[in-house]
């Protein structure tokens, strides 16, 4: 049994509860919704919190992309691919500091729950198959709308029809623990509100079986990231909704949970300084420039990385340039690429050019020097590799050359933190000592140590269904 100093007790008594529930769930974004689905199924009553006035979280604004290998959509597309290759890329990403056994419940079990949100939950996804930063091969899929939004509302569908539902404006405040240390409930904030941290009042409420956390990261939380990674100031924008913050981690940690490489915090390197937020310029940066077309320093007009490499090597290059950078691609990329830059355009964050030289005026770049970047780029064709940088030339990729072109300034935003407490294989917070803290469990953001030093693209919403199956499942069992 944990037994912990700072524990908070509770009289263990019927009346002295205001509520009473086998599971307490908190968060309702991709993994709480899984884990409420699948506690639900297995019996169990369940009370999901959730503290803003809408559910879903950051993962209601994420674009939908999930990552799996072994999948029926890479076979009718020809793709070889395998769950090693998978791991592998997940492992190199992280610059191998991921914990090896959580990286193989991930991969081992992403296509089933990529056919589970299909087949179950009844999710539909674009017909085609990506390759994104890091991966090796295409095994990357996204949901209708390219937006979380379509994964969160049938996740939401499905909680109802399992006859339960999202509390909203319910502040998680505290872990209650018996005298054994186990957690056996909450402390809660009903009807919280953001902008009035002290309205509402204080609930407690009782879970028989144990609590999941799937809080989310803390993207958002200025002074707790800059604890971390103090280049991470306000002047880094993040992607996040502003209410990404720390506090349900922090409690964790009060209750003796371990915590995991907090200072790994990822940057998106797709984002744009020239607007808010995730925006929409990544529609265009992160599905298509990447991928068929070239990213130059504006000063030197010089490429200076590949543009398929995974987020942190990008971010931390573009960083080091000291400026926004900005990426070209000609039409013939954005008609083979099959995504729509609408929007991009309509906001304004990409900009659309007749010739090269606008192009180079615009953005400040010397036109002698990009075009000869675009020269020895467009070589790589011809060549059959990208001899500079390395870049995979994937298929249907052609020469930068089709006017108009299109360009975006580009500059990280913290994206998301792979650090967080530590679970093992089974969904179960690991303490100080490395034994199970009895009664609680967690899954998605919140966790560490699955994606090491870097996440791969697409991967967290793979991460969260896997986990949040898993946490969902066992706290029905009562593990611990």
């Amino acid at each position: 049994m944990n037994k912990n100093k700072n524990t908070l007790s509770f009289p263990d008594k019927s009346n002295s509860w205001d509520e009473v529930t086998d599971i307490v769930v908190i968060g309702s974004g991709f993994a709480g919704l899984t884990a409420a689905i699948e506690a639900r199924n297995a019996g169990t009553s369940v009370i999901i919190l959730e503290k803003m006035k809408a559910i879903g979280g950051n993962s209601i604004i994420s674009d939908g992309g999930i990552a799996a290998s072994e999948t029926k959509l890479q076979k009718k597309f020809n793709i070889n691919d395998s769950k090693d290759m998978m791991y592998a890329d997940m492992l190199n990403a992280g610059d191998l500091i991921n914990y090896p056994e959580l990286v193989r419940v991930v991969v081992d079990n992403a296509n089933d729950a990529f056919e589970w949100s299909q087949e179950y939950l009844g999710v539909e996804y674009l017909d085609r198959v990506d390759q994104f930063g890091g991966h090796c091969v295409p095994r990357c899929y996204t949901a209708k709308n390219i937006s979380g939004a379509t994964i969160i509302k049938k996740l939401k569908e499905k909680v109802e029809e399992l006859g339960t539902s999202v509390r909203l404006q319910m502040y998680f405040k505290s872990f209650i623990q018996d005298s054994e240390g186990r957690v056996c409930g909450v402390i809660v904030r009903e009807n919280y509100d953001y902008k009035n941290p002290d309205s509402g009042r204080d609930i407690y409420i009782k879970a028989e079986k144990g609590v999941i956390l799937a809080a989310g990261g803390f993207s958002s939380d200025i002074e707790f990231r800059m604890a971390q990674d103090p280049r991470l100031t306000e002047k880094i924008d993040t992607t996040n909704k502003p209410f990404a913050t720390a506090q349900a981690l922090k409690e964790a940690l009060r209750i003796g949970a371990t915590p995991v490489q907090l200072s790994h915090v990822q940057l998106g390197p797709w984002a744009s300084p020239d607007e808010k937020g995730y925006g929409h310029g990544p529609e265009f940066s992160e599905y298509i420039l990447f991928q068929y077309g070239i990213i130059v320093d504006p000063v030197t007009g010089g490429r200076f990385i590949n543009e398929l490499a995974d987020r942190k090597t990008l971010s931390d290059k573009i960083l080091s340039v000291g400026h926004p950078c900005v990426g070209i691609a000609d039409s013939k990329a954005v008609s083979e690429s099959g995504w729509s830059i609408e929007k991009c355009l309509k906001k304004g964050v990409v900009k659309k050019f007749n010739t090269i030289k606008e192009f180079a005026v615009f953005y400040n770049v010397s036109y002698e020097n990009l075009e000869e970047s675009l020269n020895v780029f467009n070589k790589s064709f011809e060549e059959g590799r990208d001899k500079c940088f390395g870049k995979p030339i994937i298929d249907n990729a052609k020469p930068i050359m089709q006017t108009p072109f299109y360009g975006i300034r580009l500059w990280p935003k913290v994206h998301y933190t792979m650090g967080g407490i530590r679970i093992n294989v089974l969904g179960q917070v690991i303490d100080l000592e490395g034994k199970v803290l009895e009664g609680l469990y967690a899954a998605g953001e919140i966790t560490g140590g699955i994606h090491g030093a870097s996440r791969l693209g697409s991967c967290a919403i793979t991460e969260c269904l896997v986990f949040g199956r898993i946490a969902g499942k066992n706290a029905a069992k009562k593990l611990s």
